[in-house]
C-alpha cells in the first residue's frame, strides 16, 4: 500500500451556549485543521487536531503539512506507521524549526490518520487493533464547569449532568481573580452533586505556587480527584513542591509537546494522573510512549480531550492505565461514529479505523477556507 495524496481541512465548530472559558482562555469556536490521506488499496485515513479556532494558526497547520511533511510521508507504506511519526519528527527542518508547538500538531494529524488506515486494513477498531478487549470507560464530563457560568447556572448544569445526564464524574474550571470565588463555586458543585461522584478542578496554569497550596484544604474538604494545570505548565520544580504540600493529586499533560517532557515530570513526583493528548504529542504513536512510562509507574492515564475524545476512546480501551476518559460533546456531529455515552459510560466503538472519518456533511456545515 502507498500514500498517493494529502488533502487538509479546517473545522470550526461551536461550542456550548455560543461561548465558554476557563482562566485563561475564552471562544466561541473549537477548531479542528486536519488532514485526509489516500491510499492506492482505496483507503482514506482521517486525522485532526484540536485548537481554539483561530484560523491564521490552524491554516499554519495545515501549511505545514502541505508544504513540510507531506514530502516526507507521499509515496510511503501507510502500515509502516512508527517509522513515517519519527521520519516526521527527525525530519531535519522541522526538528530545527519545531520539537513542539504548530509542528508537533501537524505530525499528530497525520499520525492520526496513519493509525486510521492501519486499524481499517485490518478490518478492526483502533482500540482492537491496539490489543485492547471491549471494555467499559467512565466518562467525566467537563463541559457544565466553564468559568463565564454564573454559579447559578453552574450548580444547576451540574446537577443535571448527575441527576438527569448519569454521570459519575464532573470536572470544575477554577482559577478567579479571588480565591474564595474558586472556594464557594467548589463548594456549591459539592453540595449540588452530593458525595458519591468524583470532582475534578483545573486552573489551566494560572495560580501561583502560594495560592495553589492555600487552596489545597479546599480541595482536601470537598474530596477533589484532582487538581488539573495548576501552575504554569512548564513549571516542574513548583508542581513538585505543590504536590508534597496538598494531598490533592496533580493531573496535568495536555500542554506537553513530547514525551520526554512527561518523563521529567514522573521522574520529579510531580504528576499523578497523566493527560496525554495525541493532537499536542504528536499523535497515537507517542501517546502510546507516554501511556507505557504512567503506566510502569503505577499511575493512571486519563487523556486531554479538548475533544479528542474520537481517538482518545480507542486509546483508552486499547491500553490498560486508562479507566477513565473526560467527555465534551461539540464535534459529535462531525463524525460517522461519534464518542457517545450512556449511563456514564463511553460505549465501545464498532467500526473499523480511529473513530475519525468525517461525516460526509461536516466539511460543508463547519469547514472554513
Amino acid at each position: 500500500m502507498k500514500i498517493t495524496a494529502l488533502r487538509t481541512f479546517i473545522l470550526h465548530v461551536p461550542v456550548t451556549r455560543g461561548g465558554i472559558a476557563d482562566s485563561l482562555h475564552s471562544l466561541t469556536h473549537w477548531g479542528a485543521p486536519g488532514v485526509m490521506i489516500e491510499t492506492d488499496a482505496g483507503i482514506t485515513g482521517y486525522g485532526y487536531s484540536g485548537t481554539h479556532a483561530h484560523l491564521a494558526s490552524d491554516r499554519l497547520i495545515t501549511q505545514c503539512i502541505e508544504t513540510c511533511l507531506a514530502e516526507v510521508v507521499l509515496g510511503r507504506n501507510p502500515l509502516e506507521v512508527t517509522a513515517l511519526w519519527r521520519a516526521m519528527e527527525r525530519f531535519p527542518p522541522i526538528q530545527w524549526v519545531g520539537r513542539g508547538g504548530i509542528t508537533q500538531l501537524a505530525i499528530g494529524a497525520i499520525d492520526v490518520a496513519l493509525w486510521d488506515i492501519k486499524a481499517k486494513a485490518a478490518s478492526q477498531p483502533l482500540w482492537q487493533h491496539l490489543g485492547g478487549r471491549a471494555r467499559s470507560i467512565r466518562a467525566y464530563n467537563s463541559d457544565g464547569g466553564w468559568m463565564n457560568w454564573p454559579i447559578e447556572t453552574l450548580v444547576s448544569d451540574c446537577r443535571k449532568l448527575v441527576e438527569e445526564d448519569g454521570f459519575t464524574g464532573l470536572k470544575l474550571k477554577v482559577g478567579h481573580d479571588l480565591l474564595s470565588d474558586d472556594i464557594r463555586r467548589l463548594e456549591a458543585v459539592r453540595d449540588a452533586i452530593g458525595e458519591a461522584p468524583t470532582l475534578a478542578v483545573d486552573a489551566n496554569g494560572r495560580m501561583d505556587l502560594p495560592t495553589a497550596i492555600r487552596f489545597g484544604r479546599a480541595m482536601q474538604d470537598n474530596d477533589v480527584l484532582w487538581f488539573e494545570e495548576p501552575l504554569w505548565y512548564d513549571d516542574v520544580a513548583s508542581h513538585k513542591r505543590l504536590a508534597e504540600s496538598i494531598a490533592t493529586p496533580i493531573a496535568l499533560g495536555e500542554q506537553l509537546y513530547l514525551p520526554h517532557n512527561f518523563q521529567t515530570f514522573f521522574d520529579a513526583g510531580a504528576l499523578h494522573f497523566a493527560q496525554p493528548d495525541v493532537a499536542r504529542l504528536g499523535g497515537v504513536t507517542p501517546w502510546l510512549q507516554v501511556a507505557d512510562m504512567a503506566l510502569n509507574r503505577g499511575l493512571p492515564v486519563v487523556s486531554h480531550v479538548g475533544d479528542m475524545m474520537q481517538t482518545h476512546i480507542h486509546t483508552a480501551i486499547g491500553h490498560p492505565a486508562c479507566t477513565m476518559l473526560e467527555y465534551i460533546p461539540w464535534m459529535q456531529d462531525c463524525f460517522v461514529e461519534p464518542a457517545t455515552v450512556e449511563d456514564g459510560y463511553f460505549l465501545v466503538p464498532q467500526e473499523p479505523g480511529a473513530g475519525t472519518t468525517l461525516r460526509p456533511d461536516a466539511l460543508e456545515r463547519f469547514g472554513v477556507p
